[in-house]
């Protein structure tokens, strides 16, 4: 077989082995970080919506909270907290609203990712409702007041007197398109 015809069959395998890194990146990555993740107990990751249940506030606590709101490369929104901080006791039921604004002229659908710092406190840090819940559609132009209500458990370790919420906002709107039309 000469060097010329052996080039296409080179390049053929070349291409099958980025698709498949590619692949192997997008559909089993993911899942192994999320479980690398729930086994270490590092990532940082909260648990969904949060039952509250009737604890004593612990008063002679104060927790200081800072969020933090970035949004992904490809994100065109505005996406900040109102209150870049607050002071709270353990136990205490607080609620933050975030703002967002689509400053596009095209319909928008985005997805905010949390993340706990330090990561020992992921555990102790609850939502019991979250904008991080759902997806958030957001028309051409609109603005939207996202809230989010969180109790530090009073259980939080002595040593954590600062807990960082940061949000990453992603457009998913292709992502769902993309799926709406496979569904069809």
């Amino acid at each position: 077989m000469s060097a010329e015809s052996k080039n296409p069959l080179l390049l053929a395998k070349l291409v099958a082995l980025a698709v498949a890194m590619f692949m192997f990146a997008i559909f089993v990555l993911p899942p192994l970080y999320d479980l690398f993740c729930e086994i270490t107990g590092i990532g940082g990751k909260t648990d969904g919506a949060y039952t509250a249940v009737a604890v004593e506030v612990d008063t002679s606590r104060d927790i200081e909270v800072q969020f933090v709101a970035t949004k992904n490369a490809t994100m065109p929104w505005d996406f900040y907290p109102i209150e870049e901080r607050v002071i709270v006791h353990p136990g205490e039921a607080r609620e933050v609203i975030f703002y967002a604004h689509n400053r596009t002229s095209s319909d928008m659908l985005g997805q905010a990712i949390p993340n706990v710092l330090p990561n020992n406190a992921a555990d102790y840090f609850h939502k019991t409702e979250c904008f991080c819940f759902n997806n958030q559609p957001l028309a051409a132009g609109e603005s939207a007041e996202l809230a989010l209500v969180f109790i530090v458990d009073p259980d939080l370790p002595a040593s954590v007197n600062t807990v960082t919420l940061s949000y990453t906002m992603f457009d998913i709107t292709d992502r769902t398109l993309v799926q709406v039309s496979q569904v069809q």
